[in-house]
């Protein structure tokens, strides 16, 4: 019984941002995961890298740089790289999450694929991996783990810059990476380069058109070692009837030596497309033979190991020509002498199932007798009547057949006839040799003809002596109505009287570019994913109608015909602009609200006015908000001052000073004490103003004595 153990990840939330779902794979570096990113609530998958990995402060370094150089990829075909970054003891890639199967989902549930599938699956794959290259991107372990196929039937790549930034992290210089599918340059530890992805992707093929891997072994190093010193085979060796084009194909980019590879993915992906292109249905739709395991059953259910019948089960017997099988003999009857069965050498002598052996004679000689005397006794007279009539018939045929030839010919007229037959070969040896050697058997070599007209084209190869015929293809480099090449290639010595195949550019195939504006720069990525078409330069700016992240504009424009992988620049919308807001505090009412328009934004003015010691009437007291900023339009609440507020001043006048101090300033009044003869008796004798309204906070005079 299996013990399940819950994956503590499961159920966190890692960076404060990434809620993890569930567990999708483990594999030697990492554990892969769905995740919901919170911020943008969508679904990623998240590669949490083991933990003597996230210990290692220079390889999480080399990996945030390969991570952020793999981010700026982006391809159709090309898992996109979303974030990265560390959560205490955690380190985590983001990619975009691909809910589907992987490549080697299907090899496992189908075995063997038709060739038509088989090119048709690696196509998209050599596609990215050419994308990547021109960018300067190695994958180094391409494998059929790393092809993922999304529910909708788009296939990407998977993993740029993980093995790389692993590799070079290990002291020992070891590459961690798959061994059935290293190039044999990785094997030995030395550099890797575009070729280095080309080869992985031949034993990818190979396995794919055969449905298993070319080397194997009980350890990896046995692996590695067919690597470096075997030679892939071709796959028709495994799947009969495979076209040669193929097999040259898969050996080709599988070759030892780099230098005899293609030079990188794009130059893989041409050779693949124009194979694809000139491949018969028949060809294409070649069913594999479906794999059976010794002691097995095929698909019909029958055994799959070969039996030997033997041969005293069920010998081969030879009747005699012209005569009816003998009926058994009665068992009480005597037995006449058997005729010994014709033996080839080393054959032992089986008798037939009938205990009789049987001799082939030639018809009407004298073993007719002795066959008829040897026949039982209780032969019918019916059917001895029958024998009798098919051995008169027989020996007619055979006297029949004149002895020699009545009619022979004199040696002069032998002679002539010998004559004219050597004339006659001459003449055909002469005609042989001028049609294969200087007519239209004779070989030539197929001119070059690539990038001109159709009537250049067909003249040089009308002077070289082909016949040509013409066919439209899509082509991304050459333009329309120049030649794209030629079938046989270039530099091909064929007889003259094979026709060529003139492939004439139609310029490149162009689909239109998907509507992307009003929608989010996710939702932007998501179509031209789809469209197979590649994010270009992204800018922000503000926009009063326009939320933050809406794609306000695309260049070129939807519906625009377009080649796959063309790069389509967005503009991405900031928001409206913010305002500071100006500060009126203290201006007069007017001046306040022209500031305020001037800035973009409106005034409204509080409908209850407010005293104020320190403002006067009709300035402004203060302001909603009082500072930061607003969008344009934005509102400014202004409330205005009535001035300082007017109080009855009483009078103190024969009171304590201490007393009519407290009393004043109790009622808003600053209070100035003024000491006559030291105040000695501390008695107000006078108060100025008194008995009279005058502003909240005035200065009130005591005089003491």
């Amino acid at each position: 019984m299996q013990e399940h153990v819950a994956d503590p990840l499961v159920g966190t939330l890692v960076d404060n941002r990434y809620a993890v779902k569930s567990r999708l794979a483990r594999g030697g570096m990492s554990t892969v995961y769905v995740a919901t990113d919170q911020r943008l609530e969508r679904d990623v998958a998240l590669k949490v890298l083991h933990p003597h990995l996230s210990a290692d402060e220079s390889f999480l370094g080399r990996l945030g740089r390969e991570a952020k150089a793999a981010a700026r990829l982006s391809h159709p075909h090309v898992v996109g790289v979303l974030d990265q970054g560390t959560d205490a003891h955690t380190a985590y890639l983001v990619m975009e999450y691909i809910k589907g199967h992987t490549l080697r989902d299907v090899i496992k549930a189908k075995g063997a694929l038709p060739p038509r599938l088989a090119l048709a699956l690696i196509d998209p794959v050599v596609e990215g991996l050419g994308a990547a290259h021109a960018a300067g991107f190695i994958h180094r372990d391409v494998k059929p783990e790393n092809v993922l196929i999304a529910e909708d039937g788009r296939i990407k790549i998977g993993d740029f810059g993980l093995a790389r930034a692993v590799t070079t992290s290990t002291s020992t210089g070891a590459l961690l990476g798959t061994v059935a599918y290293l190039s044999p340059e990785l094997v030995l530890g030395k550099s890797a380069d575009a070729r280095s992805d080309v080869y992985s992707v031949g034993i990818v093929l190979y396995e794919m058109l055969t449905g298993q891997q070319p080397f194997t072994g009980e350890v990896p190093i046995q692996v590695a070692y067919q690597h470096v010193n075997g030679t892939v085979g071709p796959p028709s060796a495994l799947v009969p009837g495979l076209a040669a084009e193929v097999d040259e194909l898969v050996q080709w980019c599988t070759a030892n030596d780099p230098e005899n590879r293609p030079i990188d993915g794009n130059a893989l992906l041409q050779e693949l497309r124009h194979i694809r292109t000139n491949l018969s249905d028949r060809e294409l739709d070649l069913q594999p033979p479906a794999a059976v395991e010794p002691g097995g059953q095929d698909p019909a259910g029958n055994p799959s190991h070969t039996e030997v019948i033997a041969r005293t089960n069920n010998p081969t017997s030879v009747m005699p020509f012209g005569r009816p099988a003998a009926p058994p003999r009665h068992p009480q009857q005597p037995q006449p002498q058997q005729p010994q069965v014709d033996q080839g050498p080393g054959e032992e002598a089986h008798p037939p199932a009938s205990g009789l052996r049987y001799k082939l004679t030639p018809p009407g000689s004298d073993d007719d007798a002795r066959w008829a005397a040897a026949a039982p006794a209780t032969l019918s007279k019916r059917a001895q009547r029958k024998a009798d009539k098919e051995n008169e018939k027989a020996r007619a045929r055979a006297a029949a057949t004149p002895a020699r030839n009545l009619r022979e010919g004199s040696p002069r007229r032998r002679g002539v006839l010998w004559v004219v037959i050597l004339l006659i070969a001459a003449l055909l040896a002469t005609g042989a040799g001028w049609f294969f050697g200087m007519g239209p058997g004779s070989a030539a070599a197929i001119p070059a003809v690539a990038n001109k007209t159709v009537a250049q084209a067909q003249e040089l190869l009308s002077q070289a002596g082909f016949r040509s015929t013409t066919r439209d293809v899509f082509d991304d480099d050459v333009p329309s109505g120049l030649v794209v090449g030629t079938e046989p290639p270039a530099g091909s010595e064929i007889r003259k009287f094979q026709p060529v195949s003139v492939f004439v550019s139609k310029g490149p195939q162009l689909f239109p570019l998907p509507g992307l504006t009003g929608g989010t720069l996710e939702e932007a990525k998501i179509g031209l994913n789809r469209a197979e078409m590649a994010l270009g330069t992204v800018t922000e700016r503000f926009d009063e109608a326009a939320a933050a992240g809406v794609v306000l504009s695309q260049d070129p424009a939807a519906g625009t015909p377009a080649r796959h992988g063309t790069p389509v620049n967005l503009v991405i919308s900031k928001g409206p602009e913010p305002i500071p807001v100006p500060n009126v505090v203290g201006q007069e009412e007017d001046d306040a609200k022209d500031a305020i328009e001037a800035a973009g934004l409106q005034a409204d003015v509080a409908s209850e006015e407010v005293f104020d010691r320190n403002i006067p009437e009709g300035a402004v007291v203060s302001q909603t908000p009082a500072n930061g900023t607003l969008t344009r339009g934005g509102t400014v609440t202004l409330t205005i001052s009535k001035g300082p507020r007017m109080v009855e001043v009483p009078s103190y006048i024969g009171k304590q000073a201490a007393e009519a101090k407290r009393a004043l300033e109790g009622l808003g009044f600053q209070v100035r004490v003024n000491n006559i003869l030291g105040g000695f008796f501390g008695t107000v004798r006078d108060q100025d103003p008194v008995d009279t309204e005058v502003p909240e906070g005035s200065v009130i005079t005591l005089t003491v004595v």
